[in-house]
């Protein structure tokens, strides 16, 4: 499966903002975001007004690397939410947000969601009593999800917990049992229960082009 394997603070400072890729290092002063707050390159520090074509793009791309999706992931991604009844932009970031691997980041059980992925991909992740190692995998609402595996494995499941617990919590539509390291989808996300700095209009707008 592809994968951007580059330096990820690079793409923080590309978009402008914490994406929040490196887990804890990025609530930290080592954060390469907090010291230096400008475009990687050596134009990067230049200021210039983004057309409105370039705020679209960089919006997807921020978005992309949110979630850690290519583009012809994030195409079909796109293409199943435009062919939805429902708003498009709302379906787009409930597809993104129902991902096996963002739903790992989102109860806790990894700092990063790269670090999720490796979870998933690993085996270590069980939806319904079923193993499933594809991290695009979509959950659904009343969905059970654990983590099985080795002591140590738990151990660093737990560890993950104590730390993200002090800096943000379970998200509304999912329920964490954190003692036996056991998930369950209540509900579809809503936008309101994205918490991201994103603008799914622009988009919607880019794409519709």
């Amino acid at each position: 499966m592809a994968r951007y394997i580059g330096p990820v603070c690079k793409l923080c400072r590309r978009e402008g903002a914490k994406l929040f890729l490196k887990g804890t290092k990025c609530i930290t002063e080592s954060c390469p975001m907090t010291k230096r707050p400008y475009a990687p390159g050596e134009h990067g520090k230049r200021s210039f007004k983004p057309s409105y074509y370039s705020q679209q793009l960089r919006e997807k791309q921020k978005v992309k690397r949110i979630y850690g999706v290519l583009e012809r992931q994030f195409r079909r991604y796109f293409s199943l939410a435009d062919r939805s009844k429902e708003v498009t932009g709302k379906v787009l970031t409930q597809l993104l947000e129902r991902r096996l691997d963002n739903v790992i980041f989102r109860l806790l059980f990894a700092l990063s969601r790269a670090q999720a992925r490796q979870i998933v991909r690993h085996g270590f992740v069980f939806v319904n009593g079923r193993r499933v190692n594809i991290p695009s995998y979509l959950v659904k609402p009343d969905d059970k999800i654990e983590i099985k595996g080795a002591d140590n494995i738990k151990k660093m499941i737990k560890e993950n917990i104590e730390v993200n617990s002090k800096n943000r919590s379970v998200v509304a539509w999912l329920f964490q049992d954190k003692d036996n390291l056991k998930g369950e989808v209540l509900r579809m996300p809503e936008r309101e229960d994205i918490s991201l700095p994103i603008n799914e209009q622009l988009i919607v707008e880019l794409y519709s082009k």
